[in-house]
């Protein structure tokens, strides 16, 4: 296939492609994060319960449970999906009841029967059914009620004497677990007691605490206990149960107090559970008696109808026989209870009356009792989704508000369109015509690139803004490593066609090598990231492949299909004109003062981070942040004091200027708070900066809520990302070149992080996640000038065979250094564009990237190449022949010359390139006039010594000669001059053509029954 045919397939496909990227982008809606239109994130921690364990099935059934109860709130367009290796990343956008959501959702909904009377454990740790103020019977609020109970830790002291009773329907004990809990298993519920002020201690200090479980599980998030508690880790074995009384309510039934500390110890041993249940629906009584309340109605199983039917009928007997003469009905009646998630709904009696042998589960039956409509509606909603196998810890929330949400997308969409401009100006002054085919391409990129976006499809986030800017650089940068190396053979001689097809041909494999690292960068960091920089790895990820596909293929193509074009007739107007000895610096030999520079600037950078250290962010620490603003000025002061007034002495209150929030606006920073604490300090700041009750006086409130599990977690994926990503760096360089060009990568990676971390230290600007994701990028992006040299070095270390290894070094960074400048430029004006014109988030990202690439660049050039110099001189053949050079001319120049002192270069090793014939004299394009050099190198291929004197090639009259028979004899060939022996190897010397030999002909054996007669 000829080459204008490939080239003319090739841009057909790129623009049919274009077609349907454009049909893709009018047809599919563009999917926006929390970050870019509002709403509320959440992120849950799993945690085991006696009948499952943190699994991948465990989270993948929890996952789809929460999705229905998120699809029951009617929330569109919900993101549920695994962040790392336990935890549970929610995505609700545009939510209009952040709370309520919070509750529904990773509520674990395990519902439980009980046979009330026969399972309290009364002081003496056995059941005391026929004591009234053990189980409530007696009390003003009934059964169940605050009255009879305990508080949390009397009741952990009473369940604690109890030994250990082993059921299979126990929800404190995996099947063959021991008291060691070999594996984490669970053996019963752990509880931190401070016995001197006889309370619960936990994080918080809550008055109380849910147990763990495991003894290690009571000091997690590093909690330490106060000073001058009593400690005492105390474990309530498998068999024994605390269950909440239910919630307290007022005379008119109105709930005054939902999560009271009073406590009742139980038999674990439940009659019924939720699974028994079916078809649960929120109604009305209405029935005849009935209160019109909300009531939660619901059939049952087969299981479940009989157990029902048995264990009422059980109750209503041990009613009648508690009627004794002169015992009323009241104080004769027994009950039914039903818990959810260790809590008491309601403790309803068996009219032993009304139902002498129990009731006919037939019809179902309902719970009733101090219910609203929503808590009804949600309890059926739970009830019907299922009940989540593990528990779910609340470890992050996030609320966004949609007016910071809405600027934020403008903020990065203007900062994408200010990068574009900028890298296209660029190229177009740097490189002219070329140029214009790299806008070209760059603008293929963009069209296929939004296309992928909205057909995968990929929910856009800031941070995936960030990545999507940052590709526009790393696609311009693929551009111009080939542009560079065309420019490179032109000016050494070659055609502009030839020189297209050599450039493309060479720098292809640099390319690869950078984009490859970069990819393998983003899909750890996609890997082991959290959800919120998941979207920065994987734009960055789908950007490599595609800027792959468009600056080697679409541009080779169509600069393929200009060739004959006038306007690429002129290597000017490609950028491509001679010019002097370029670079002439000897890079080794200032190595010294390199490493001094570097040495002085991580020096600096480490007092610092000693002495300051890092200001690191809620994400790492835990904690609170309120972002607002306020409908009428006010001060720092005035914030802080309204934070004290509502209990928050310690609040951070910085002032900001942001148009995301109108202007001006504050960040208060506190201990992690709750929803409900967040909702009353919102609630206070309204009250104490209003207008009225009508008048709130905060705007764009949005908040962050970071536990310090999830803080934890976050610390341990950033270090093992960097960790696995210096690792997998380290073997492809290793893999790709030799294992001592790893070391020098390693050095200069290590370089990069460390100036960025004092850069981050002396500015004391806070380290986020977006910074983590920048350092990791960093890694990626900074090798990328450094696989250019070292792809040079290699290039032409079989090339310079006599050469010193810093010589060879020099040569191939004064043959590179400009398009390792010119790419680390490129990529800094979108980078630049993202600081300048992003939001908060995106200037995270754009400084931290800034910083690196800057290193980065430096690191390439003065920091690996000079180590690998010092390390591979020590080898012995070029301790040899550095030995040698300063015997011959007492010093070793920086750049390879010959004995009288004039420089050596070396040309680029010239591939010939067989046609599809495997001639070698037919030229690359067919049709194309010749210029002199190739001309040449064609009368060469045919072993032609000399050139006759008519002036006529030398290959068509030594054919003609022969031809004709003529006896000729041929002129005596030149004198050679002698050659100096210091001087570097031609290539026709490293190519050794072997004399052709004769080919024998081998006589194929006759047929002798076909054979002639003899």
């Amino acid at each position: 296939m000829t080459d204008r045919r490939r080239n003319t397939i090739i841009l057909f496909i790129v623009g049919v492609l274009i077609v349907g990227s454009l049909l893709v982008i009018l047809a599919k809606p563009t999917r926006l994060g929390l970050d870019l239109k509002g709403g509320v994130e959440l992120v849950y921690q799993g945690k085991p319960t006696a009948q499952s364990k943190v699994d991948t099935e465990s989270l993948e059934r929890a996952i789809d449970i929460m999705r229905t109860r998120v699809d029951q709130l009617g929330v569109a367009q919900p993101e549920i999906q695994r962040s790392g290796g336990n935890e549970i990343d929610v995505a609700l956008p545009d939510v209009s009841n952040a709370t309520r959501a919070q509750e529904e959702v990773g509520k674990t909904a395990q519902l439980q029967f009980y046979d009330w009377e026969p399972n309290v454990i009364g002081p003496s740790g056995q059941p005391a059914p026929t004591e009234g103020a053990v189980t409530g019977d007696t009390s003003t609020s009934g059964p169940g009620g605050v009255g009879a109970g305990l508080t949390e830790y009397q009741a952990v002291l009473r369940a604690a004497k109890r030994a250990p009773i082993l059921r299979t329907s126990d929800t404190t004990w995996s099947l063959g677990c021991t008291p060691q809990q070999a594996g984490g298993c669970i053996y019963g519920s752990w509880y931190l007691l401070d016995t001197k002020h006889e309370k619960m201690l936990c994080a918080g200090n809550k008055a109380i605490c849910a147990p763990a479980e495991t003894e290690q599980n009571l000091y997690a998030d590093a909690y330490k206990p106060p000073v001058g508690a009593t400690v005492k880790a105390v474990r309530v074995n498998p068999g024994t149960v605390l269950v909440q009384a239910h919630p307290e309510e007022d005379k008119s039934g109105k709930v005054v107090n939902p999560s009271p500390n009073s406590w009742y110890v139980l038999n674990d041993e439940p009659a019924l559970k939720g699974a028994d249940i079916t078809n649960p629906t929120q109604g009305f009584d209405e029935g005849a008696g009935g209160s019109g309340q909300p009531n939660v109605s619901f059939g049952f199983t087969s299981h479940g109808k009989s157990v029902f039917e048995g264990i009422t009928k059980t109750i209503a007997h041990r009613g009648q026989e508690a009627q004794l003469p002169g015992v009323p009905k009241e104080a004769a009646l027994q009950h039914f209870a039903v818990a959810l998630d260790g809590q008491l709904i309601t403790v309803p009696s068996i009219d032993y009356t009304k139902y002498p042998e129990g009731i006919d589960a037939s019809t179902g039956s309902e719970i009733s009792g101090g219910f609203t409509i929503t808590s009804a509606q949600n309890l059926a909603n739970e009830l019907q989704s299922g009940a989540l196998p593990i528990k779910l810890a609340l470890i992050s929330r996030s609320q966004v508000s949609a007016t910071l949400g809405k600027q934020a997308l403008k903020q990065g969409l203007i900062a994408g369109l200010a990068g574009f401009a900028v890298v296209c100006l660029f190229l177009l002054i740097f490189y002219r015509v070329l140029g214009v085919i790299a806008i070209g391409g760059l603008v293929i990129y963009s069209i296929y690139y939004f296309a992928l976006i909205k057909l995968i499809p990929i929910t856009m986030t800031l941070p995936g803004i960030a990545g999507l800017i940052l590709t526009i650089g790393i696609a311009a940068d693929a551009n111009i490593v080939i542009f560079e190396r065309v420019k490179e053979e032109i000016r050494g001689g070659r055609s502009i066609i030839s020189g297209i097809a050599t450039g493309y041909k060479r720098g292809f494999a640099a390319i690869v090598d950078a984009n490859v690292v970069t990819f393998m960068t983003a899909f750890i960091l996609f890997a082991l990231a959290t959800a919120e920089v998941k979207g920065f790895a994987f734009t960055l990820g789908i950007g490599t492949l595609v800027s792959l596909f468009t600056a080697v293929l679409a541009t080779q193509a169509a600069l393929g299909a200009m060739g004959r074009s006038p306007l690429i007739a002129s290597p000017a107007a490609l950028g491509a004109a001679r010019r002097g000895r370029g670079w002439t610096f000897n890079f080794m030999g200032a190595s010294k003062w390199f490493f001094s520079l570097s040495g002085t600037i991580l020096l600096i950078g480490a007092l610092a981070i000693g002495g300051k250290g890092l200001n690191f962010g809620i994400d790492f620490k835990s904690g609170t942040r309120i972002q607002t603003a306020f409908i009428k000025p006010v001060s720092e002061s005035q914030v802080a004091e309204a934070m004290a007034a509502a209990g928050y002495k310690n609040a951070e209150v910085q002032k900001y200027t942001n148009q995301s929030v109108g202007g001006s606006g504050y960040q208060i920073s506190t201990k992690t708070l709750g929803p409900e604490q967040v909702k009353k300090v919102q609630a206070d700041l309204d009250t104490k900066f209003g207008n009225g009750p009508g008048a709130p006086g905060t705007k764009d409130f949005s908040s962050t809520s970071i536990g310090p599990t999830f803080g934890k977690t976050v610390a341990n994926s950033a270090v093992i990302a960097i960790i696995a990503s210096l690792l997998v760096i380290s073997a492809y360089i290793a893999l790709r070149f030799e294992w001592k060009y790893a070391v020098p990568v390693l050095i200069a990676l290590m370089h990069d992080l460390l100036i960025t971390a004092g850069v981050y230290s002396l500015t004391g600007r806070e380290v986020t996640t977006a910074t983590v994701a920048a350092l990791l990028t960093i890694l990626g992006y900074s090798l990328y000038d450094t696989i250019i040299v070292f792809d040079r070095v290699r290039e032409n270390v079989p090339r310079m065979p006599r050469a010193a290894f810093s010589q060879i070094v020099n040569r191939s960074m004064s043959e590179v250094l400009t398009r390792s400048l010119a790419t680390s430029f490129c990529t800094l004006l979108p980078v630049t564009a993202l600081l300048l014109f992003g939001g908060e988030t995106l200037k995270d990202f754009a400084f931290a990237l800034m910083i690196g690439i800057a290193s980065g660049a430096y690191s390439s050039i003065f920091i690996a190449s000079p180590v690998l110099t010092h390390w591979k001189e020590r080898e012995g053949a070029y301790r040899s022949r550095r030995a040698r050079i300063l015997r011959e001319l007492g010093t070793v120049p920086a750049y390879a010359t010959t004995a009288a002192g004039a420089p050596e270069d070396v040309e680029p090793e010239q591939k010939r390139k067989r046609t599809r014939r495997g001639s070698l004299i037919a030229p690359e394009d067919p049709g194309q006039q010749l210029s002199r050099e190739e001309f040449q190198e064609l009368v060469r291929d045919l072993d032609v010594e000399g050139e006759p004197a008519d002036g006529q090639p030398a290959g068509s009259g030594r054919r003609r000669g022969a031809a004709g028979g003529n006896s000729t004899a041929a002129p005596a060939p030149p004198a050679t001059p002698e050659r100096d022996p210091a001087a570097d190897l031609t290539p026709e010397d490293l190519v050794l053509k072997d004399d052709p030999k004769p080919r024998q002909k081998t006589r194929r054996p006759r047929n002798r029954r076909h054979g002639r007669s003899r």
